[in-house]
């Protein structure tokens, strides 16, 4: 981009960014203008229109635009506006900045301090201080409370400050707190009904960040089985006239019971937990068989009472799960009948009821789970195949694998069979850019065991850096517990291998390695056909002998450089290369010994030639280079270096040494042609004139050439 475009966009943004600032600015010497000199009604009140539609638009900007980046600009705009409105109330009033209503600065800096961001508050405050110094040094002369004022307006706000920040970080606390509470509650009751399985480790439960889809559908599958047991619950107290019936499910430790759900008309419930062998429980759950008690001392055997209850008799009944006790179903009532066969039959359905539910539940939530994690498959999917090159692939790659796992560190590598080398191609983490680039051969590290064998390493995911590599013992990645790597695999075919590392234990178990397997082989998909891509583009535009633009992609090349020139009135030349006497060169060394020559011809060319300008074969032994911001001399000059390189190289063949020159034509745009077609062929002209006049010369277009060449 030209520097003074960019000059011009970075100016334009400047203004954008600090044009609220600077009318506050304006409208604060305005109020310090107005006091020393007398304005009439018409400036006032135009002023004051101006300043109230200013105040009005950046009250509306600040509410429809809450993006962290523009806040802070926001508010210092906004409280700036109103720390001008404020000083000219206190002007108007009696006293002015020694009356009574200077207060409302306080007010203001209180406002300021509770909604805006802290680097708002502090220049604002600051803006206050100024354009107060400004009125009683310029208007009042001297006269007034500058340093008491200032001082007051600081402390303020650094006091306001730290109430109201304190605050905030109290409530965001508190209900951060509540959250966590109500989550930990939730996880356990799914833990407890098996919707999810035990944490591996205390690490885990604590730093495992909870996705908002997996937490819905824990709540949603918990809630269905609340509902469903409490109606069961409900119904068995109505049928059976019941005191209390509870739910009672084992915990992961399987040493505790905890009650899941309870139907009573007792207020004195012990909240828990108990243990397996507290009384009744104890009794069912070493047996794992219904067992009934009547009688005065029935109440002595349930422990989930606070205080001793007026119990008649209780019946206790285990869920079993595939012979796995899962819970106990415990019911009382004041009646010293003891249950009959009749009711305890009832209360055995009720248990596999109870089961059925949650079974059911666990099935509906595996679904749900199985259903989320494939949304996000096919996303990534999509995104994979969206992606045309191979930097897109990686990038989309990377992302997709956040959506499965939680990782701190990503490295994408590519395997060169022909090389037998791997290269870090990209990198996701901190402290890791100076992999990107970093080439190592084939060696016994975790990458390259990888491509050998085609399987993720390592093979649970921990990672011990003092006896595993993964890419040499040089290049180390960033120390962390877990890591996995995944093979890139196409046709059984490994391309590289995708690199994930967490700071978290047992961050790639087998609830996620699976899924991840599946995506690395997406990636790799993707990634040949980005490969297969980039070598149909390049076939398409490259020629195939010397890997400089063909003859149609240097058209289309040339065509946009031309449009460009005539759009920003910028100079562009055109040079056509002919070697001289090639067809001698074929009929006498060969055409191996021709192409040679071609490629050496087109290595002068790519030497020469800057990177602005673009170069092409046309066919045979003719080039053609556009030079963009190169004038006729500049062209000249440039064609002379390509004739006396040329000239200057020897090619060698089984006949002997021979050595090649060029006649070159050079048109400037414009004088010579407006279009593409106009150029090339006084281009052209200019390569038949030093054809004619001899070969191995450079001759620049000019009008007459064309009158001769008619």
């Amino acid at each position: 981009m030209d520097p003074l475009v960019r000059l011009a966009l970075a100016t334009q943004q400047l203004i954008a960014r600090t044009a609220g600032t600077l009318l506050a600015i304006g409208f604060g010497a305005f109020v310090v203008y107005a006091e020393t000199e007398r304005l009439g009604d018409v400036v006032l009140y135009g002023a004051l229109g101006l300043f109230l539609a200013s105040l009005g638009y950046r009250v509306w900007q600040r509410r429809r635009r809450a993006v962290v980046e523009e806040t802070t600009r926001l508010d210092l705009e906004l409280f700036t506006h109103l720390v001008v409105l404020a000083y000219a109330v206190v002007l108007r009033t009696q006293g002015g900045l020694a009356g009574a209503s200077f207060p409302v600065l306080y007010a203001l800096v209180m406002l300021t301090a509770s909604f805006a961001r802290p680097a708002a508050t502090v220049s604002t405050v600051a803006f206050a201080v100024l354009l107060e110094s400004a009125l009683t040094f310029i208007a009042f002369r001297g006269r007034g409370n500058l340093v008491e004022h200032a001082t007051l307006l600081g402390v303020f706000a650094f006091l306001n400050m730290l109430v109201f920040r304190a605050e905030i970080a109290r409530i965001r606390r508190v209900s951060r707190q509540r959250i966590e509470t109500e989550l930990k509650k939730m996880k356990e009751a799914a833990r407890s009904y098996r919707l999810i399985g035990a944490p591996t480790s205390a690490q885990e439960r604590t730093q495992q960040p909870a996705r908002d889809d997996e937490e819905r559908l824990l709540r949603s599958g918990v809630d269905e089985i609340h509902q469903a047991v409490e109606f069961a619950l409900a119904l068995l107290r109505r049928t059976l006239g019941l005191r209390t019936a509870v739910l009672l499910g084992t915990d992961a430790s399987g040493q505790n019971l905890h009650i899941q759900e309870l139907s009573t008309s007792e207020d004195a419930i012990a909240p828990g937990p108990f243990g397996v062998r507290d009384g009744i429980f104890g009794a069912v759950l070493s047996k794992l068989e219904q067992l009934s008690l009547a009688g005065p001392k029935s109440g002595q055997h349930v422990p989930y009472y606070s205080r001793k209850p007026a119990i008649g008799s209780v019946c206790c009944t285990p869920l079993l799960d595939h012979g796995q006790p899962r819970g106990l179903l415990v019911v009382d009532r004041e009646s010293r009948e003891p249950f009959t066969d009749e009711e305890q039959t009832t209360l055995a359905n009720a248990s596999r009821y109870i089961l059925r539910a949650i079974e059911n539940e666990r099935v509906f939530v595996q679904l749900e789970r199985a259903k989320v994690e494939q949304g996000k498959l096919y996303r990534a999917a999509n995104a994979l195949a969206a992606a045309t090159t191979e930097a897109q692939v990686i990038e989309a790659g990377v992302n997709g694998a956040r959506e499965f796992a939680a990782f701190d560190f990503a490295v994408v590598t590519l395997f060169d069979r022909s090389t037998s080398e791997h290269e870090i191609c990209a990198v996701s983490g901190e402290n890791s850019a100076e992999l990107v680039g970093q080439r190592f051969r084939h060696n016994s590290g975790l990458v390259s065991m990888v491509v050998a064998n085609r399987h993720a390493l390592p093979y649970r995911g921990d990672y011990d850096p003092s006896r595993q590599v993964v890419f040499t013992r040089r290049l180390v990645p960033p120390d962390m517990p877990s890591l996995l790597v995944l093979p890139l695999l196409v046709h059984e075919r490994a391309l590289g291998t995708l690199v994930l590392g967490s700071r978290r234990k047992g961050a790639f178990g087998d609830s996620v390695r699976p899924t991840l397997e599946v995506l690395a082989s997406h990636v790799a998909v993707s990634l040949a056909n980005a490969r297969m891509l980039a070598r149909l583009e390049e076939m398409a535009t490259l020629d195939g002998l010397t890997g400089l633009y063909n003859k149609r992609a240097l058209i289309e090349v040339g065509g946009q450089k031309l449009k460009s020139a005539k759009r920003f009135q910028k100079p562009l030349s055109l040079l056509v290369c002919d070697i001289d006497h090639f067809k001698k060169v074929n009929d006498t060394y060969g055409h191996d010994v021709g192409d040679v020559v071609i490629k050496g011809f087109a290595d002068v060319l790519k030497r020469v030639k800057r990177d602005t300008d673009a170069v092409g074969r046309f066919g045979g032994e003719e080039f053609v280079i556009v030079c963009e911001e190169t004038d006729e001399g500049g062209a000249q000059l440039l064609a002379e270096r390509i004739r006396t390189e040329l000239e200057a190289v020897k090619f060698h063949s089984e006949l002997g040494t021979l050595q090649v020159t060029c006649s070159v034509g050079v048109a400037p745009f414009g004088s010579a042609g407006a279009t593409w077609e106009q150029l090339f062929k006084a281009t052209d002209e200019a390569l038949y004139a030093s054809k004619r006049g001899g070969r191995n010369r450079v001759t620049v277009w000019t009008p007459r050439l064309s009158g001769a060449a008619a």
